[in-house]
Order: structure tokens, then sequence, then C-alpha cells
């Protein structure tokens, strides 16, 4: 009896060691996606007041730890019963990331007014929902990272047993949503801790002011900076994904640098799809007239 006992306990450890292995195997190969779900959160959770900027983050936090619960399920069925229809899916989503990536540049160069003044005109009914639409969209491009990060966990698992898939990916996803956006609340964040700093100082030129001051001065550049990160990261994910699944692409840009070809790949497929959706508003708003 106790024989049985400590070899079910042998089978677990041999299972746990096996998954720890091909863990860091999958987050080594999603760490790039990481990195632009980061830059990408950041973006999406920067531009609202001192006092909505952890509800916001929280809201999306939220967002994106039901989009892994759908997910997860549905990615280990298809893997299991439908691994065709993988690969078109990735590809919708990479159109809405390359559209996203193409609507920020085009708002950069063409702004309908200055975003600022226009949220200080809100009344509080018209901010909530200003705020609502934001979190949605940040939720919506956090599903289709999130996807991205998934399939690539499972694709470095799929010669493993079930159980590994699981835990593997599941972790992979775990760490997708604690740590990104664990990371993003202290950066948001960055800017109290600069005052606070300042003012434990009393305002004396000492260490702890200068770095409370760097901190408060830092973080709107941090946050311009990973606003065209995280622009960058939609275009080259979305590049990425047309790059490895269509072999035309792949054949006509084989002779540049992979980012560099990935980032023309996204931004081309991007501007298609916002020129689309600016005719179809065209039509639309014609026909309310």
């Amino acid at each position: 009896m106790s024989v049985g006992f400590f070899a079910v306990f042998d089978d677990i450890a041999m299972l746990l060691d096996d998954a720890a292995a091909m863990g860091k195997i999958a987050t080594k190969k999603t760490a790039g996606v990481l990195g632009d779900d980061l830059a990408v959160g950041a973006e999406k959770a920067s531009g609202f007041s001192a006092t909505r900027e952890l509800p916001v983050l929280w809201a999306i936090t939220k967002g994106s730890f039901r989009n892994k619960l759908i997910i997860l399920p549905i990615a280990f069925l298809l893997s299991a019963f439908a691994s065709w229809i993988i690969i078109p899916i990735l590809m919708l989503g990479g159109l809405y990331l390359a559209f996203e990536g193409a609507e920020k540049i085009f708002e950069y160069f063409f702004p309908h007014e200055d975003k600022k003044e226009q949220l200080k005109s809100m009344s509080e009914e018209e901010f909530m929902e200003y705020e609502k639409k934001k979190i949605k969209s940040a939720i919506l491009t956090d599903f289709i990272l999130s996807i991205e990060i998934i399939v690539i966990a499972l694709g470095t698992v799929l010669e493993k047993s079930l159980p590994i898939q699981v835990i593997v990916v599941s972790f992979v996803a775990l760490l997708a949503t604690v740590g990104v956006y664990g990371f993003v609340a202290l950066l948001v964040r960055m800017d109290d801790v600069g005052y606070k700093l300042i003012t434990v100082s009393g305002g004396k030129n000492s260490l702890l002011n200068s770095m409370g001051n760097v901190l408060v001065s830092a973080l709107p550049k941090v946050i311009r900076v990973l606003t065209v990160v995280g622009t960058l990261a939609m275009l080259l994910v979305a590049g990425g994904i047309f790059m490895h699944n269509v072999h035309l692409i792949h054949d006509l840009l084989v002779f540049m640098p992979s980012l560099l070809a990935e980032l023309l790949t996204g931004l081309l497929i991007g501007s298609v799809v916002l020129i689309v959706e600016k005719l179809f508003m065209q039509i639309k708003n014609r026909g309310k007239v």
C-alpha cells in the first residue's frame, strides 16, 4: 500500500519536473510577445487621471484573466480536435493588431483635436463612457495577444502529455497577466512614489529629493516611449503572424531583416484595413444624412 502511495508521489514529482523544464522553454519562446503585451498594456492604461489609473488597470487585469479562462480550454480542445483553425484565428487577430497600430500612427499625423482638452470638456457621464471604451479596447487587444502567447506556448509542448500541456500553458498565461499588469501598475504609480520621496525629504537638496524629482519627471517620458513601443509592438506582432503563415509575403520580403519585414508587413496590412474602415464609416455616415 505504502509503495503504491509513494509511487504516485514519484510520478507527480516527475510530472512537475518535466512541466518546469518545458515551462522555461515556453517562457523563453513567448518572451518577445510578453514584452509586446507589456508595452501595449502600459500604453492602454495611460492617459487617465491619477485617481483612475489603478481602477482602470484593475478592470483591464480582470478582463485579461477572463480572456485566459476563455482561451485556455478552447486552445486545448482545438489543439486536440481542430488544430487547422488556429492559424486563421491568429490571422484575424493580426488584422486587428495591424489596424490598431496603423490607426495610432494616423492619429499622430492627423489628430482630431487635443485629447486633453477634449477630456476636460467632457461631462462625468461622457468621461465614464470614454473610459469604458478604452478598457474594452485594451481587453480586446489583450485577448488577441493572449491567443498569440498561448498558441506559441502550446506549440512548445504539443509532443507532451495533456497534463504537462495544461500546467505549462496555464503557467505562461498566468505570467502574461500577473507579470505584465503588475509591472504596469508599478509603472503608472511611479510619480506617486516620486512625490512621496520629495515629501519625506522635506524639499531639501538630498538624495531622496533628487530621486523623487527624477521619478516624477521621468514618468511622462516613459509613457511616451511606451506609447511608441506599444504601437510598434502591435505592428510587429501582426506582421510576424502574416510573415510566418503566408508564404507569399515571406518569400517577397525574405531579403529584408526579419524585424523590418515584420514591421513593414504590419504597417501595410494595417493601412489597408484602416482605409477600408474609413471608407466604410464615410458610407455609413452618408447613409444617415
